[in-house]
């Protein structure tokens, strides 16, 4: 039985959107042996680094009453108000804005930070700046989701493509309910996820902090802080 959990934490499986790059590269390797073996070397560090990033681990989602999660693996880059993107057509004003910046080493597979009903999926097309910058939330290539929360609520979550990131993902359609922590999509290659906070969500996390997508509790609903009603 232990044998099997070392190997089930050693062999993870492949988000769906990797079997291409695993394939195109390890084709490249075999290619590369057959011209000059130390290039078929490096070749096999590549394609190994392509399954790490491509990577889609199981998570533990805390079922307390009222908290969110992280949408990302990553580190908090930024937390503060700011408004959100206008095609999400939110109401008005700012609201508390948790990003979450993904380096090439992360996991970039995207989870839902609350149950709820996807209420609106809008996509922009934008520039590639580097996703730790604060204008990336504005100029950069984007996908946003609007999630209808149980209480009537609702929250703002956008992926960001980030410097190298050129692929957004997202799995799901207008209307879908989703589980905190169930999957949504991802983001190839170093990205961003924005969240934004419902107003009676109180943030739990502080910039520098590195979060777990799915597990890492990033804020919990109530007025003073407390469970939601």
């Amino acid at each position: 039985m232990s044998g099997t959990k070392t190997l089930s934490s050693v062999i993870v499986p492949v988000h769906r959107e990797g079997y291409r790059f695993v394939a195109i590269f390890a084709a490249a390797t075999l290619i590369a042996f057959l011209i000059w073996p130390p290039l078929g070397w490096l070749g096999v560090v590549l394609t190994l680094w392509c399954v790490y990033f491509f990577r889609d681990p199981e998570r533990v989602t805390p079922d307390r009453a009222g908290v969110m999660v992280s949408p990302a693996d990553g580190v908090v880059s930024h937390l503060g108000p700011a408004t959100p993107p206008p095609e999400l057509e939110m109401a008005p004003g700012p609201m508390t804005r948790v990003s979450v910046f993904m380096d090439v080493f992360n996991c970039h597979v995207n989870r839902a930070p609350a149950a709820g009903v996807v209420a609106r999926v809008a996509y922009r097309p934008g520039r590639f700046f580097n996703a730790a910058l604060d204008k990336a939330s504005e100029h950069n290539e984007r996908n946003g989701i609007v999630l209808r929360l149980e209480d009537g609520g609702e929250m703002g979550v956008v992926q960001i493509a980030g410097l190298v990131a050129r692929r957004i993902v997202c799995d799901v359609e207008e209307g879908r309910r989703l589980a905190r922590g169930e999957r949504f999509g991802m983001i190839r290659f170093g990205s961003r996820l924005d969240v934004y906070l419902p107003a009676r969500a109180t943030p739990l996390v502080a910039e520098g902090q590195t979060m777990i997508a799915g597990e890492t509790v990033v804020a919990r609903l109530g007025a003073d802080g407390g469970p939601a009603a």
